[in-house]
């Protein structure tokens, strides 16, 4: 279908003219996007900075690999996707400057791949509109340099469902089939049960197309077989696997969680318990305004007849969002950061009909302008909340790193390890392994434990005010930066017991 609606403007002459050369042109659009992607990494390395510590998730990823920390306590929801993605810096490196400008690069690479295949299928001035506005976002500015999957989720869902179109429309294009082979993948390798629900409709689509189908299936089982591998030879087999994870989320079922989500609008990066009010209204009024912008994108391309392009996408957003607004009784904004890559397509083509659609020359200007002012605000409480966000995520993490320092003057050094509060991320910043007895992360008995403290220089972290388990009741308590520390008698030398 090289001459159908859906072709692919290249620039390229179809005819050669008498007496003139025919020189291939570049294809439209692309220094717009490419525009795009590097002011999105630029953003990310202004804004966010390199040098800001490892999260606690970031911690747990990127041990998997790391060779300079053991391993953290991997739980079932999570796929080893992400720590493959970092592995080619973590495994020699444990700079976290160096980490976050490899992933900064490489997410605005990505934003750029998934933006290019739509081209063809939206005007000019929408693809660069939507990009702009994905990558915007303050939650897709602070989660595109970080060791976190669902950024990679967004892009791929966003590359795969553009990927789909063109395929759909001509199926002798091998490069969309590839395309959404790679997508599926993508985000089955980062997160299974998200690639699931953003898939869903082109799933539905593809029935009658068994090759299509087909590519779907084989991206979705490249992606996640390593996470079924893994649940049947270390979580007694993939239903208990998928128990155990809703049981770690909290137990999947029927929750409404849009109030949550709205609550973390403000720059809260997990919210569970969710309480509390909600961010104010300049704060909140995006969020309530994508639904609004997408449905006016909808209509604008069902009258223009180039409905599939709008609406597919804000189709596929819906699926991926309904899991995270009403299965689970908790929050994260970097939840819905595929819905978003996804609405961002009817939201930018409802903002150019907007701003296209009066007839009048005077008209268009006013609708340009307000439309500007709108975003320029938009973009300035975007930038407040990350601005936000990065000075908390950076406390907490400095926070952790002292702590790991007064550990090491304690003797608490590698090979070392850490159980109780924030035994996790702190063991990550100290070099040491960390072990729990109980909750999500269980993964030895009090008894396994206290063997340790005969081995290893061990230690016990606790909150001002709280208590260590009965086993450490009797061990000596030292202030460990915000924490208390009760390490392992004769652990506090560095010393091996017998």
């Amino acid at each position: 279908m090289t001459g159908g609606s859906n072709a692919t403007t290249t620039g390229v002459p179809r005819t050669r003219l008498p007496g003139r050369a025919v020189r291939p042109g570049r294809p439209r659009g692309v220094p717009r996007l490419a525009a795009v992607a590097a002011a999105f990494t630029l953003a990310q390395l202004v804004l966010v900075r390199p040098g800001l510590g490892l999260g606690w998730d970031e911690g747990v990823y990127v041990s998997q690999v790391s060779g300079h920390v053991p391993a953290a306590y991997f739980s079932a929801p999570r796929a080893r996707g992400i720590s493959l993605l970092v592995a080619p810096v973590a495994t020699w490196s444990d700079s976290t400057v160096l980490l976050r400008i490899y992933l900064a690069v490489l997410s605005g690479l990505a934003l750029h791949l998934a933006l290019r295949v739509w081209r063809g299928h939206l005007g000019t001035a929408v693809l660069p509109l939507a990009g702009a506005l994905f990558g915007s976002l303050w939650v897709t500015l602070f989660y595109g340099p970080q060791a976190m999957p669902n950024y990679w989720v967004a892009v791929g869902a966003l590359g795969c469902v553009g990927c789909f179109l063109r395929a759909r429309a001509d199926t002798a294009d091998r490069a969309a089939r590839w395309g959404v082979f790679a997508g599926a993948a993508l985000m089955a390798w980062m997160r299974p049960m998200d690639a699931v629900y953003v898939v869903l409709p082109l799933l539905a689509l593809a029935v009658r197309r068994p090759r299509l189908l087909g590519t779907l299936a084989a991206g979705l089982v490249a992606g996640g077989a390593e996470w079924v591998i893994e649940a049947y030879a270390g979580y007694g087999g993939l239903a208990r696997r998928l128990s155990t994870a809703s049981a770690v989320q909290g137990g999947l079922g029927l929750h409404l969680a849009v109030a949550d989500q709205v609550r973390a609008l403000g720059g809260r990066t997990l919210c569970r318990p969710c309480t509390g009010p909600a961010p104010g209204l300049p704060v909140t009024l995006w969020w309530f305004a994508l639904p609004l912008l997408a449905a006016l994108g909808a209509v604008a391309a069902v009258r223009a007849r180039r409905a599939m392009p709008v609406l597919l996408p804000g189709v596929c957003a819906v699926t991926a969002a309904v899991p995270y607004l009403f299965l689970i009784g908790y929050a994260a904004p970097r939840f819905l950061l595929p819905a978003y890559a996804l609405l961002a397509v009817p939201v930018a083509h409802g903002l150019v009909h907007l701003v296209t659609a009066p007839a009048r020359r005077t008209a268009r200007g006013l609708a340009a302008g307000l439309a500007a002012v709108c975003l320029a605000g938009h973009l300035a409480v975007q930038v407040a909340v990350l601005e936000h966000t990065v000075r908390g995520s950076a406390a907490s993490r400095a926070d952790w790193a002292r702590t790991a320092t007064a550990l090491h003057a304690l003797g608490i050094r590698p090979p070392c390890l850490l159980s109780g509060y924030d035994a996790v991320p702190v063991a990550v910043y100290a070099g040491c392994g960390s072990a729990q007895t109980a909750g999500h992360d269980a993964a030895m008995t009090p008894a396994e434990l206290a063997r340790k403290a005969h081995q290893m220089p061990f230690a016990v972290l606790a909150p001002p005010g709280g208590r260590p388990p009965g086993y450490a009741r009797a061990w000596p308590k030292e202030p460990a930066g915000a924490l208390l520390a009760y390490p392992a008698p004769g652990a506090r030398h560095g010393r091996r017991l017998p």
